[in-house]
C-alpha cells in the first residue's frame, strides 16, 4: 500500500478510507459510485465573466519565478508578487509570517496571504489554494531530488484565485457577501511515501494547520469554504471528495449543481471519491468551517495514481495547463459566490 493511515487522520475522518495529498488509494467500489446529475438551466445572479486567458497568464507568471519551495529566493519573490498583485487589485491584504518544522527537520519560513473583499460583511465565503510547490519530484523516475515547476499543483489554484480577485475588483456589481482569498503556504512539503524516516503525522498542509490555530482575525467565521488544488490540467475531472462530502455535503451539491448548469458537467463529475489529506481537512476539523476541495481525480487510473501522471513529477509544467479547465473552475466558483 502506497499510503499510511495515521491515527489522527482516522479520528478526523472516522471510517472513511483516506489517501494523502501525495498519492491515492483506489478505495472501494462504493466510493466510486455515480450519482444523479443536475442539468437544469442556471438561475439567479449572472456572475461576471471569468477570463481564462488572464488566469493562464497568472499560472505562467508563477512558473516563471521557478519552483516556489520554502526558504528559496523564488519562493520569497513569488510571495511578494502575490501580495503586491492583490493590493493592486483592491484587496485588503494581511500576511501571516511564521515558522514550522518540516518532516526532515528543516525549519521553514512560511507566509499565509489573506486577501479580503467587502471586509465589513458579516457573511463571508472562504476561497483557498496553496502557493508553494513540492521540493522534490518523488514520483518521477529521474531527478527525483530536484523541485518541480508546480504549474498545476499550486500554480493553477493560485491563478484562479487571482483572476477571481481581478474580476471582483473590475466588476460593476460585487458579491453581496464578503469574500476572503487564502493563499496557504507549506502545503506540499509533506513526508514522501518512500522516506527512510519513521512515519509522522501532520507533515502536509502546514499553512492551513497554522492558520486554523492562529486565525488572522480572532474567532473568524465563514459560511463555508472552497479549496482549489490541481484545477488547471487539460481534461481534468473533479469528483466529490470524501472529506468534503462528510463535512460540507451541501456545499459540494451547490458547487456541482452550478458547474453542471453552467455547462461544465464534463469537469464536475457526479462520482464519489475517497477522502484526501489536503488543506480543507484542517479547516473542517480544527477551524470548524465547512470546506470542500475541488481537486483533480483521475477516474480512469489503473495504477492508483489518481492525481494524474504529472503529479509530483517534472511534467507538471505549463505544457499540461488548459485555459478551458481554468475557465470551468473559475466561472463555477464565481457563480456560486455571486449567488450567495
Amino acid at each position: 500500500m502506497k499510503n499510511k493511515l495515521n491515527l489522527i487522520t482516522a479520528i478526523f475522518c472516522g471510517a472513511l478510507a483516506l489517501y494523502s495529498c501525495d498519492s491515492a488509494d483506489k478505495g472501494n467500489a462504493e466510493q466510486n459510485t455515480v450519482a444523479t446529475e443536475e442539468t437544469a438551466e442556471p438561475t439567479g445572479v449572472t456572475a461576471p465573466e471569468f477570463n481564462a486567458d488572464s488566469a493562464y497568464r497568472f499560472v505562467a507568471k508563477q512558473v516563471a519565478f521557478g519552483p516556489r519551495v520554502p526558504n528559496t529566493p523564488e519562493h520569497k519573490a513569488t510571495g511578494d508578487w502575490i501580495i503586491a498583485k492583490l493590493k493592486e487589485l483592491g484587496a485588503d491584504v494581511q500576511v501571516q509570517e511564521f515558522k514550522m518544522r518540516a518532516f526532515d527537520g528543516t525549519m521553514l519560513d512560511l507566509r499565509n496571504i489573506i486577501a479580503s473583499y467587502n471586509p465589513e460583511a458579516k457573511t463571508r465565503i472562504m476561497l483557498a489554494a496553496h502557493w508553494d510547490t513540492r521540493p522534490f519530484a518523488d514520483k518521477d523516475s529521474h531527478n527525483t531530488n530536484k523541485p518541480i515547476d508546480g504549474a498545476n499543483d499550486g500554480g493553477s489554484g493560485v491563478a484562479v484565485l487571482l483572476e477571481i480577485a481581478r474580476t471582483i475588483n473590475a466588476a460593476e456589481q460585487n458579491p453581496e457577501v464578503g469574500v476572503d482569498l487564502f493563499f496557504f503556504d507549506g502545503e506540499d512539503y509533506g513526508q514522501p511515501d518512500n522516506s527512510n524516516l519513521p512515519y509522522q503525522d501532520d507533515t502536509w498542509c502546514l499553512g492551513s494547520q497554522y492558520w486554523s490555530r492562529n486565525m488572522h482575525k480572532p474567532n473568524y467565521k465563514a459560511k463555508y469554504g472552497i479549496l482549489l488544488d490541481m484545477v488547471g490540467a487539460q481534461n481534468a475531472r473533479f469528483a466529490r471528495e470524501g472529506v468534503s462530502m462528510q463535512y460540507a455535503r451541501n456545499v459540494v451539491n451547490k458547487v456541482w449543481k452550478a458547474g453542471s448548469q453552467l455547462g461544465y458537467s464534463d469537469y464536475f463529475q457526479y462520482v464519489n471519491a475517497p477522502s484526501i489529506t489536503d488543506d480543507h481537512l484542517y479547516i473542517n476539523t480544527w477551524a470548524k468551517i465547512p470546506m470542500i476541495d475541488i481537486v483533480e481525480y483521475n477516474m480512469s487510473s489503473t495504477d492508483g495514481d489518481y492525481f494524474g501522471d504529472y503529479h509530483h513529477r517534472h511534467s507538471d509544467s505549463m505544457a499540461i495547463i488548459s485555459p478551458k479547465t481554468l475557465k470551468a473552475v473559475g466561472q463555477t466558483v464565481l457563480h456560486v459566490v455571486y449567488n450567495e
